[in-house]
């Protein structure tokens, strides 16, 4: 099963736990903050993706798969609820529509059922590119990976998935499969089927993920859906807005 990461209630337990699936290169880790602020009433189970974090490394990293993991965790905890953001969310859409009696409600940020053409491929490029020799602080791999990656928050949010206690350091990604798995990752399997369950499509006004034409193939799908915007956040809403993205997916599942 996936490795997973359990923020208990901490009041009165009444309402089902939360299961959270993170995005490509992230870690159920990234969503500590989150989960902490969503873990009132409910446990907050967030969860190592399959080739990241703590959990197996395989060869495939189809949504079918990938749903397929999420539906052991879901399983194992009785009826819950499911938030996915971006890869995650696909994988908790594919879930939804195919084993939709596993969950009760469903929240998926700032991704549609839909394929993209933004490939990142040139992440993966990036990281292998970093000199992992003699590393031993976070601030010296930070400086390294800013001769491949211009951006500060991705260098950041990379550099959670690396390992500086293995010897030698070693990325805690399996970007072997994540390579020749990423035409399925951007893409989307078409797959059949509805969820008639309570579904929050939040994304961030910032954001160019989500497009309104979207919308109809959103709605074939989920029945039930609905929408919501961050403003000033974009794709990574839950890190740009965190309090804002908290609040929102607290009142849509208690409602």
């Amino acid at each position: 099963m996936l490795t997973t990461i359990l923020h208990p209630a901490r009041d009165v337990k009444d309402q089902p736990p939360l299961v959270i699936a993170h995005g490509l290169f992230g870690s159920g880790r990234n969503w500590g903050a989150i989960a902490r602020m969503l873990a009132t009433r409910r446990d907050v189970v967030a969860v190592d993706m399959r080739n990241h974090g703590g959990s197996f490394r395989a060869s495939s990293q189809s949504y079918a798969d990938m749903a397929g993991d999420l539906a052991e965790v879901l399983a194992s905890l009785g009826p819950a609820d499911l938030l996915g953001h971006s890869m995650g969310g696909k994988a908790a859409m594919q879930l939804a529509l195919t084993q939709g009696h596993l969950l009760r409600r469903l929240v998926v940020a700032d991704i549609a059922p839909v394929a993209y053409a933004h490939d990142q491929t040139r992440h993966i490029t990036a990281m292998r590119g970093l000199d992992l020799t003699g590393l031993t602080s976070r601030a010296e791999a930070e400086a390294r990976l800013a001769l491949q990656v211009d951006d500060p928050a991705l260098r950041a949010f990379f550099l959670q998935s690396l390992d500086l206690k293995s010897t030698p350091p070693a990325w805690r990604l399996n970007l072997d499969a994540l390579e020749a798995a990423m035409p399925q990752i951007i893409g989307w399997p078409e797959t059949q089927g509805q969820f008639d369950g309570p579904t929050l499509f939040l994304t961030g006004s910032d954001s160019t993920y989500v497009q309104a034409k979207d919308r109809d193939a959103i709605r074939a799908l989920f029945l039930h859906a609905r929408f919501a915007k961050l403003m000033g956040a974009g794709h990574w809403l839950h890190a740009e807005k965190p309090k804002a993205f908290a609040q929102t997916v607290a009142l849509f599942l208690d409602a």
